[in-house]
């Protein structure tokens, strides 16, 4: 943990990463931050004890680099680097949709990239980062990403071919989970419960039904089974979802997602 550590364009996730880092062991300053307005670069300063410095300063000082900014700016913030950034610098984009070749054509050559989609759960510490090596990064550089994004969740490691489905699943996952958190408060409330009521009863319940399928072991086939009576009101509802076709929308809105990926990492905004 000795090595240092820039997050460039640090934003809700940068911030919960740099924290996540600090209460995992990190000194704050081993920790540099870049930001867009001068008045974010203090606050973080302010609330973590970490370093502002600029873009340039960043590229030249630290051992890490991890790029936060949007995918339409990634472009922008590399040509702003490239002069600085020595071939040994590991290079870890947080961006959607962007492939390790973008960067390594814009770098030296050699320069070692890995690639993380990570989701907005890293704000509770609870974020799935889904971790891709690119042409020139080792086992070691692998491990460095681990490391750091292992301080605000959990980690997987897949091929880079993999990525675009991975950000359709966890990268974009947890609005689905809200979308239907959403949609069955509705449906409480129209069942005649007070809003805040039916919040608690799915919340609890999602929570409830999430460290299940993480700790018991069971196929989440079993474990609906297992709610699941003979002519009760749990099959009635499963049959109604079966019905409206919910299992192939959301097959269907995993593709969009998927795809919608592929067309950020070839360019296309709209």
């Amino acid at each position: 943990m000795s090595q240092k550590v820039a997050v460039l364009g640090t934003g809700k996730i940068g911030e919960a990463l740099l924290s996540g880092m600090i209460r995992a062991g990190w000194a704050p300053s081993d920790l540099l931050v870049t930001a867009r307005r001068p008045e974010r670069a203090e606050e973080l300063r302010t609330r973590h004890g970490v370093t502002p410095v600029t873009n340039p300063e960043a590229a030249k000082t630290a051992d890490t680099l991890i790029l936060t900014v949007k995918p339409q700016d990634m472009g922008a913030l590399l040509d702003e680097l490239a002069p600085h950034i020595p071939a040994d610098r590991l290079i870890i984009s947080g961006a959607a949709g962007i492939p390790t070749s973008f960067f390594e054509e814009r770098l030296a050559p050699g320069t070692p990239v890995v690639r993380v989609m990570t989701n907005t759960p890293a704000l509770v510490d609870e974020a799935m980062s889904v971790i891709s090596a690119g042409s020139h990064a080792t086992a070691a550089h692998l491990a460095t990403a681990e490391e750091i994004f292992g301080a605000v969740g959990k980690t997987l490691q897949v091929p880079e071919s993999q990525q675009d489905a991975c950000t359709a699943l966890s990268g974009s996952g947890p609005a689905y989970f809200f979308y239907l958190v959403e949609a069955m408060t509705d449906a409480g409330i129209l069942l005649g419960l007070p809003r805040d009521k039916a919040h608690d009863l799915i919340v609890q319940s999602a929570i409830g039904a999430a460290v299940m399928l993480r700790d018991s072991g069971e196929h989440p086939v079993k474990l609906r089974e297992n709610v699941t009576s003979p002519a009760g009101t749990t099959i009635n509802a499963i049959r109604e979802l079966e019905n409206h076709g919910v299992r192939a929308a959301l097959i269907a809105a995993l593709e969009a997602a998927r795809d919608r990926s592929r067309e950020l990492a070839s360019g296309k905004k709209d």
